[in-house]
């Protein structure tokens, strides 16, 4: 955009800002195609889009999306509340592109009591107006079957689709089928149950799938001791059974205590591009409800501006009417007679800790979800994660880690691992041979190798690491340090793995100070660096043992000049030993490796003898 055009865009929207009323309302930033981009509420319209154009306040999300407003539209509404539910539902019409986006595709099962003159029960997934009443959605298929398991243990309603009148079922024109033979419908058809005592079966299920179980188990009792009193010992009977399930239910699904009812209790858990926020609805001291949604961030939102939103949308959703609601913090949320609560102990904290328990585990298993589909995103959080825990600048694509090994200072070697976007990167592995330490000096050993790698690295111009990983304590981050900093003048961060009384890998020291980072056990990032320092040592022993092995059975043919490994392999496996090598004739060692390395071997061992 030109800057002439740039200064009539801001000279219009500042028109439209100054003459904006000092009302409640919803604002909406319009692009410069004249669509919707960003719907916000507000209790004073003028004072809070003013602050979109603040420059001191801006963040830089909010600068990105000032820059693409082209023009501002609103609308007045009479309270504070009235705008939160206008928000709500201008956001799910339009989805503008800067708003915080409700991820949620699915259509969840519920549950619908038709209304036909005998209702029937059944699952669906659509809601059609007028066609019945539902209760759910359930997100828990499971607790959906239970449910219905229940009821139709409880109530033999009918399932079939027939059009039944009561007409129809006076003249006759219908008859049982199966299901009533086998003692799974009440058949209303041809009049097996009254409409009044078929109703009395919906009005109690209903009941059963609001959570109001309590004041239904009281009806059945005085329902049963009067059926008692009249010595209809069989009915009494059926109804103790109906109490019974109800009652095993209801113990199933209690959690709290049956004085807390119609409550909403709300968490959220969120990180820096979305947000989950859990619902949970209790009646009677039983969980109701429960879901949880996932918004998308777009514009550095706070929890709570997102836990308003998710709010309203979740009350909404559920047809929720409780008048208190639970949540972990201070909120502003203007609907006009609720009770918002912040518990700091006792049965509505258990609640509240309960809904955050589900919170995390929901955003864990969509994390496992998105990183199954896109194995580089684990890889990029985790990468974020060492990042921020390690105080670096760039995000850990190569690390390096060394070890030394030695016995008692003989034929001490190290080595070094290279994993890129955290996978080992075995072709990029290096051996290294100590040329100039004398004795057991781990540090003056780690200096040597370090000056070699890295002075090579700067001369051949091949890349560097963002993190180098050191197999030891502070002593040993020292010494790389003393290098890669002091000596070289490279800027890497650097780290040391240590491990606990166990041998097991316990924490990381960062810094000139030697601050320390507990890894706790089972996370990621703890099997990541214990895999990376058990990586390092085995690659280190192996070498160390290979050479230690070669210089063990180093033999007389070792010493004798223009004798390659290939002619000493021969030997060996044609004689087995130098024994029998040294006794063997100068045909037969020629015969093996040529007349002229014959020679000179037959001469060197014979002389040696």
């Amino acid at each position: 955009m030109k800057n002439d055009e740039r200064d009539k865009r801001e000279a219009y929207l500042k028109g439209i800002v100054s003459n904006l009323p000092e009302s409640p309302g919803c604002y909406q930033y319009l692009s410069d195609k004249g669509v919707i981009i960003y719907v916000g509420k507000a209790k004073n319209l003028k004072r809070r889009v003013s602050s979109y154009f603040n420059k001191e306040q801006q963040t830089l999300k909010t600068r990105l999306l000032v820059s693409k407003i082209c023009d501002i539209r609103y609308i007045v509404v009479n309270s504070e509340a009235d705008a939160l539910l206008l928000e709500n539902n201008l956001i799910k019409q339009h989805q503008p592109r800067y708003n915080i986006l409700l991820k949620d595709d699915k259509t969840y099962p519920s549950i619908c009591i038709s209304n036909d003159y005998f209702p029937k029960l059944f699952k669906t997934r659509k809601i059609i107006k007028g066609a019945g009443r539902y209760f759910g959605p359930y997100s828990n298929a499971g607790a959906l079957n239970a449910m219905l398991e229940l009821i139709k243990e409880l109530y033999p309603l009918r399932t079939c689709n027939l059009k039944i009148t009561p007409e129809g079922v006076r003249e006759g024109r219908f008859s049982a089928c199966l299901e009533h033979q086998i003692h799974n419908c009440c058949a209303p058809c041809i009049g097996c149950i009254s409409h009044e005592e078929y109703s009395k079966f919906v009005i109690e299920i209903a009941s059963i799938l609001k959570g109001d179980i309590r004041p239904l188990q009281e009806n059945l009792i005085k329902e049963m001791q009067m059926k008692a009193a009249e010595m209809k010992f069989e009915e009494a009977q059926k109804i103790k059974e109906r109490y019974q399930l109800i009652e095993n239910f209801r113990t199933r699904s209690e959690v709290v205590n049956s004085s807390l009812t119609n409550l909403d209790v709300f968490n959220i858990e969120s990180d820096e591009k979305s947000a989950f926020i859990n619902f949970l609805h209790i009646t009677n001291g039983c969980i109701n409800q429960a879901f949880t949604i996932e918004y998308k961030k777009c514009l550095d939102e706070s929890d709570e501006e997102i836990l308003v939103l998710g709010i309203v949308e979740m009350r909404e959703r559920f047809h929720s009417e409780a008048k208190e609601i639970i949540v972990p913090f201070k909120i502003n949320l203007p609907l006009e007679g609720v009770t918002l609560t912040i518990p700091q102990k006792g049965e509505k904290m258990r609640l509240l800790s309960l809904s955050k328990l589900n919170v995390k585990q929901y955003k864990a298993d969509r994390l496992k979800q998105e990183e199954k589909l896109n194995p580089e995103q684990k890889a990029t959080r985790l990468m974020s994660e060492i990042k921020r825990d390690l105080k670096m600048e760039n995000l850990p694509y190569i690390i390096e880690c060394f070890d030394n090994s030695n016995i008692q200072g003989t034929d001490a070697v190290a080595a070094c691992v290279v994993f890129k976007k955290l996978k080992p990167s075995k072709k990029d592995y290096r051996k290294y041979n100590i040329k100039t330490v004398t004795g057991a000096d781990d540090y003056a050993s780690m200096r040597e190798v370090v000056r070699r790698r890295y002075s090579r690295a700067i001369e051949e111009q091949t890349p560097l690491p963002n993190l180098i990983l050191a197999d030891g304590g502070k002593g040993q981050m020292e010494a790389i340090r003393e290098i890669v900093e002091d000596e070289l003048h490279l800027n890497i961060a650097i780290a040391g793995l240590v491990k606990d009384g166990r041998h097991r890998t316990s924490e990381l020291i960062i810094g000139k100070s030697g601050e320390s980072i507990g890894l706790k056990q089972q996370t990621t990032l703890f099997r990541l660096m214990t895999q990376i320092q058990d990586e390092v040592h085995r690659f280190a022993i192996t070498f160390h043992r290979d050479k230690r092995s070669k210089r063990q059975t180093a033999s007389e043919l070792d010493s004798i000049k223009g004798i390659g490994q290939k002619s000493k392999s021969a030997l060996l496996k044609e004689f087995k030993s130098v024994k029998r090598i040294r006794e063997a004739t100068l045909e037969q060692l020629s015969s093996i490796v040529g007349e002229a390395k014959g020679k000179i071997i037959f001469e060197a061992l014979k002389k040696d003898f």
